[in-house]
């Protein structure tokens, strides 16, 4: 199982919100590229990037330092946040970006989905954000009438690459991750699961491991801005165990 970074922007700076209050954020840095290079120091072979104010307006709000943190690295990108059209998409992939993460528009506009997978298939992302079991949308201002189980089945014959779980109620909340329900989505999805929300110390990652082998990996954000997690030695323990 991988351990995913996440760098999460918002007015081109690396923030951290608590259940996705955009009012309720803390400034981490705003040297972008010096974060990720540091996570690429550090060991990570994938990093998780957020445009948060693309998510709330549907539209990049970040491209500049995203773009920036995919010349900076040698290591993959996959990022997420206000991605609506296909063009979107072309954009990020073109700029080298590795995967593209699509939520909102999994579920309000089903024929963009389908034709982003197939334009470019396993390089596609299913952001599942969940608040009580069901999707949440636009930034996680509005939540649908939609189960994110029912969402994974729908879309069961896409080519997907992976699918992010967030439990919002966890997330940046330092917690623990919803262990419950990452299992039932793990045994209810096609493809593999990334687990994100909650997590505040290596035993969580090690729990979240044991669940199978359908969980890729998982997404830290605030337990690594705030010491909570070392990443070298969440390394270390998920090789050792």
């Amino acid at each position: 199982m991988v351990v995913i970074p996440a760098i999460d922007l918002k007015d081109g700076r690396c923030v951290r919100l608590r259940q996705g209050d955009l009012a309720a954020e803390t400034v981490y840095s705003e040297d972008v590229i010096g974060v990720a290079r540091k996570w690429q120091e550090c060991g990570a072979g994938l990093i998780h990037v957020v445009d948060l104010n693309g998510a709330v307006g549907g539209e990049p709000r970040n491209l500049p330092q995203i773009e920036a943190v995919r010349k900076a690295v040698t290591v993959d990108v996959q990022v997420g946040g206000g991605i609506r059209t296909i063009e979107t998409v072309r954009q990020y992939l073109n700029a080298g970006v590795s995967r593209v993460v699509l939520g909102t528009a999994a579920l309000m506009d089903r024929a963009f989905l389908e034709q982003a997978c197939a334009e470019f298939p396993r390089q596609i992302v299913l952001g599942l954000d969940a608040r009580d079991g069901k999707v949440a949308v636009r930034g996680w201002t509005a939540v649908s009438d939609t189960r994110a189980i029912d969402l994974l089945n729908e879309v069961s014959g896409l080519a997907i690459r992976a699918v992010i779980y967030t439990d919002i109620a966890r997330d940046g909340m330092l917690n623990g991750p919803n262990l419950t329900a990452l299992k039932e989505v793990a045994a209810s999805s096609a493809f593999p699961v990334i687990a994100s929300g909650g997590i505040s110390r290596i035993e969580d990652l090690l729990a979240v491991r044991s669940l199978g082998s359908r969980i890729e990996g998982a997404i830290v954000g605030k337990a690594l801005y705030d010491g909570h997690v070392d990443y070298r030695a969440a390394l270390t323990a998920l090789c050792q165990e």
